[in-house]
């Protein structure tokens, strides 16, 4: 049997370590490393993300890792990103006024979430599609923890030519907004798999095994 191999990208933001451990849980062999051969080379790439916008931005790009990101993608090779590091996906971040351009992978702005109780911090159901890799098997019910106060609340622009078409899953906290991103290579979650206990482990075992 084949052990898939993941490269978790550190530009110095993101919960690396509780990531690290969730996805070798599922069987992977996990690195941790801003290292371009390795993050190219690897089965699967994982971005994870904590914090602002902005700042996650300038990490990225000190490691060049937007361009890991691209590289990957044109290739058609696997990239999940996680929390803010779904965040940065999108054309756009707005935060305080303040805008910040993302990776662009995505058409669509992050913006403050319109709800009266911020940030949005604990467990919450999603709706996904029938046609998700990612929920496979999760039951519709099941909850998944976000710790966030910004998301990508609709989808309203094309596709970039080189992905597939969406399968978007939603949540809702003050209005609807993106809780996941299936769109061929590139998948990405708002919520934290990695803090979601066992339904957060088998949404990894399934994007490891579609690897």
């Amino acid at each position: 049997m084949t052990v898939s191999t993941i490269a978790v990208l550190d530009y110095g933001s993101g919960n690396l370590h509780s990531a690290t451990r969730a996805l070798a849980r599922t069987g992977a062999r996990v690195e941790v490393t801003s290292d371009h051969k390795v993050a190219l080379a690897a089965d699967g790439l994982v971005v994870p993300g904590v914090g602002a916008f902005a700042a996650c931005m300038e990490g990225l790009r000190a490691v060049r890792g937007e361009r890991i990101i691209g590289q990957r993608l044109a290739g058609g090779r696997p990239v999940l990103g996680i929390c803010v590091g779904m965040q940065i996906l999108f054309e756009r971040g707005v935060e305080f006024g303040v805008e910040a351009e993302g990776c662009g992978e995505w058409p669509g702005t992050v913006e403050r979430l319109q709800a009266d109780v911020l940030p949005h911090m604990g467990w919450n159901t999603v709706e996904a599609p029938e046609n998700s890799t990612l929920f496979a098997g999760i039951d519709p019910d099941t909850r998944f923890y976000f710790v966030h106060s910004y998301a990508a609340q609709s989808w309203d622009m094309p596709t970039p030519e080189r992905l597939a078409s969406p399968a978007l899953t939603w949540a809702d906290h003050g209005g609807k907004f993106l809780a996941a991103v299936e769109n061929g290579a590139l998948s990405a979650t708002q919520f934290h798999p990695e803090k979601s206990g066992d339904a957060g482990a088998e949404l990894l075992r399934n994007w490891v095994r579609s690897l």
